[in-house]
């Protein structure tokens, strides 16, 4: 079939998908997007997979992909299109080609505005490399079957967000996802999405275009659509606190968690998915119940997390029945805890009153405020930092105490003391075997190794062969014959 492209993409493949769910890490696997499908989501990414790591595992591409298709056929649903991060336009490629039989498009990530992706330079923190990802692009649209896509986090400014969508539009991308976030909108720090950028995007590229952020119910899907005239919105943590968002409807949480675990023992994966899927569900529940909170932390199998989820709706089923006529929601919450609702992330300063600390003049920070660490008051560092003071009570969390590291001058991370090139030890590699040379520091000797096997080479063929040799002294044998003979006959 030929490559549907554009509009045509989104109406026949995608099949004019409006709600949508967002590819979010080891929490989007098949048994989640099942259970949103079932539940109003017309199109649900894969995980977001590490092209470099798809590469080269057969497990990995296994486990997150191929054991979807013929259950998408089953079911007539359409594939889900597959995300990969990757910084290299070949290893990339590669990937998708690998995945392209087995999903209805491939989608570059270039929103993940995570630590991880920045030391490993990919995700939000190529933004900057236009000509990269105009190479990236532009090489999947040429070699691949499928469309590629992209979601993308915006930039402060519109008109540079919206000249980076164009770019994207012109490489060969059939279909944007804008994160109206910048990347560094995370956390405590996320506050709310742009729509405004989502809309001078939506009006400047003729491509499909979903919108992402914000999104904690059904009526904020349908704003969204009347106010940015974007296809469709896609939602990832409205979705993880109620699978049922797209239906319009905030159901019991045990409900939702009791049919994803019957779909989790169909479709299993492993218990970190399903443990973190049940303290989403649960989150406004576990905060009463902090007992059970523990539990559901320490349960080794599938059967203790079910055990855990049935104890939890007794809880909640004896307080419904204990309710008091005309009670109203604690907490300030919407509804009642047991059931599925938004979960507001609390901004810097809710964050700060929660912990029992205060602002400085310097504005209010999070939890990693370097005037906290500076203080190096156990009071005011946070849960993971008190931890380690109480192991040893010795160490200091003062940065300026912090050991200071040369960077690699190619991606940042810290290079190697002795390295050649001023690399770490992965740039290092690539470049050394690029340019065949050693790096001593790194233990590298590609140099060394290629000039050994030219010596093996020259001193082969300076020795000659067997078969040479024997037929040398099969020759030698004949005319020492013939020889013989003639001094006979004399």
């Amino acid at each position: 079939m030929p490559k549907l492209r554009g509009e045509a993409f989104w109406r026949e493949t995608l099949r004019g998908a409006h709600y949508v769910v967002a590819p979010m890490v080891d929490q989007s696997e098949l048994a989640w997007r099942l259970l949103s499908r079932r539940h109003g989501a017309q199109l649900c990414y894969t995980p977001m997979l590490h092209a470099q790591v798809f590469l080269r595992d057969a497990n990995y591409r296994r486990e997150n992909l191929y054991g979807e298709a013929s259950l998408a056929c089953l079911l007539c649903l359409s594939l889900s299109p597959s995300q990969f991060c990757a910084n290299d336009p070949e290893v990339f490629v590669q990937a998708a080609l690998l995945a392209q039989d087995y999903c209805d498009a491939i989608d570059l990530n270039l929103g993940c505005p995570q630590m991880i992706a920045k030391r490993g330079h990919y995700g939000a923190f190529l933004q900057e490399e236009w000509d990269l990802l105009q190479r990236m692009i532009l090489l999947a649209n040429e070699k691949l079957s499928v469309p590629i896509t992209c979601k993308i986090r915006v930039f402060p400014e519109i008109d540079k967000t919206v000249k980076y969508a164009q770019m994207l539009e012109k490489a060969g991308c059939q279909l944007l996802t804008v994160h109206g976030r910048t990347k560094e909108q995370k956390g405590p720090l996320a506050g709310v999405a742009s729509w405004e950028h989502i809309q001078a995007v939506r009006k400047a590229v003729s491509i499909p275009v979903f919108a992402n952020g914000n999104i904690q119910c059904l009526s904020d899907v349908e704003e969204c659509i009347r106010k940015t005239g974007v296809h469709g919105v896609m939602s990832a943590e409205g979705n993880l606190h109620n699978p049922a968002l797209f239906e319009g409807r905030n159901p019991l949480v045990w409900e939702m968690a009791e049919e994803y675990l019957e779909i989790v023992q169909k479709y299993p994966c492993p218990l970190s998915y399903v443990r973190a899927h049940l303290f989403k569900l649960w989150h406004h529940t576990l905060q009463v119940y902090q007992q059970l909170r523990e539990e559901l932390a320490k349960v080794k199998t599938l059967e203790g997390i079910v055990d855990v989820n049935r104890e939890l709706k007794l809880r909640c089923q004896e307080e419904i029945a204990n309710q008091k006529e005309g009670e109203k929601p604690k907490e300030g919450l919407p509804f009642f805890h047991w059931i599925c609702q938004p979960y507001i992330r609390p901004g810097p300063k809710e964050r700060c009153k929660e912990n029992g600390t205060k602002g400085t003049e310097k504005g209010v920070r999070g939890k990693r405020s370097l005037e906290e660490e500076e203080d190096g008051n156990s009071e005011l560092l946070s849960k993971n930092k008190q931890k380690k003071k109480l192991r040893n009570p010795n160490k200091s969390f003062d940065p300026s105490l912090k050991p200071k590291y040369a960077k690699c001058d190619q991606c940042g991370n810290p290079k190697g003391n002795k390295c050649v090139f001023n690399m770490c030890r992965g740039c290092c590699k690539k470049r050394a075997f690029k340019e065949t040379a050693d790096c001593p520091g790194h233990g590298l000797l590609f140099k060394t190794k290629y000039e050994k096997s030219l010596l093996w080479q020259n001193s082969q063929r300076a020795i000659p062969s067997p078969e040479l040799s024997r037929k040398g002294d099969v020759d030698g044998e004949e005319t020492a014959v013939l020889k013989e003979a003639d001094d006979s006959a004399v």
